[in-house]
């Protein structure tokens, strides 16, 4: 494998960003970031374990008139267990859909990763709707981003942690225990970590 050459920018696409326990920005506190794109101009990500509380998947889709309301039961069935995310502080009125790679719509789906691909038309949500989407999906409001060199700012700053993204944790529906179940897959124990970072 040939490696970057030195000085080369790394970026992440595809990776989680772990917020760290002295993350100053409530929007963040204890968040799991998957990161949808990341180039010399700027990053974008969904956060992936904050629930929107007072909106369903079913109630959101007959809202939208994705549903009717006839389907409402049907509905409750296929998609009562899939949670709606807060994706982040940017557009938080429009909807993206991270999702497996099992399902792909021409000019409108990108592919991220392996095995991940982030939607963000109407069209995946009547697929969805209609029994007829992906494996598995989590629709997100709105997006995290930062401007050109924000990031990796906020990295050195000890803001985040990054390690690769788990596809499992980020469909698995217990949104409480993702922070903690992120850290330790990257061996990091949860309890060992302080709120302020020390420099040697």
């Amino acid at each position: 494998m040939q490696m970057p050459p030195s000085g080369a920018p790394s970026y992440l696409d595809g990776q989680f960003l772990v917020a760290m326990p002295g993350m100053t920005d409530e929007r963040f506190a204890r968040a799991v970031i998957y990161v949808c794109a990341h180039s010399a101009d700027g990053a974008m990500g969904i956060i992936v374990n904050k629930p929107v509380t007072d909106l369903s998947m079913p109630d959101l889709l007959l809202q939208l008139d994705v549903a009717q309301e006839a389907d409402a039961i049907r509905l409750r069935e296929r998609v009562g267990h899939m949670p709606v995310l807060m994706g982040g502080p940017v557009e938080g009125r429009r909807g993206f859909v991270l999702h497996t790679d099992d399902f792909h719509i021409d000019q409108s789906t990108l592919i991220i990763d392996e095995g991940i691909c982030l939607t963000a038309t109407v069209e995946i949500l009547r697929a969805i709707a209609s029994g007829a989407g992906p494996a598995s999906a989590v629709l997100a409001l709105g997006y995290a981003g930062w401007q050109a060199g924000q990031l990796e700012s906020e990295i050195m700053a000890n803001g985040w942690l990054n390690c690769p993204a788990d596809p499992a944790l980020i469909f698995n529906t217990d949104l409480d225990a993702k922070y903690e179940r992120a850290l330790r897959g990257i061996g990091i124990d949860p309890a060992m970590l302080s709120g302020s970072v020390g420099r040697a």
